[in-house]
């Protein structure tokens, strides 16, 4: 779900912002940082990579589908109006 290496490195990157005087607890502030943004981020509604790419999948199959019935629907309305 989460990569926990990115958000590693993001929570070091956001202690490294803290100002020279504060970073004796730096890595307090790291894990701090960490468990704010997992905790921000699993709040979200968010699903994987491969999720949403099987939903895509699913999607585009069904568009498919839906073009082939809109010509067939188009392709018989053809035929009704010239037999009239």
């Amino acid at each position: 779900m989460i990569d926990l290496n990115q958000l590693d490195d993001l929570a070091r990157r956001l202690s490294d912002l803290v100002p020279p005087g504060l970073r004796e607890s730096r890595e307090e502030l790291q894990a701090t940082f960490k468990s704010a943004l997992q905790a921000g981020l699993t709040k979200l509604d968010l699903v994987t990579r491969e999720e949403f790419e099987v939903q895509r999948a699913v999607l585009l199959k069904t568009r498919e589908k839906l073009d082939a019935l809109e010509q067939a629907v188009a392709a018989l309305e053809g035929r009704g109006n010239s037999a009239a």
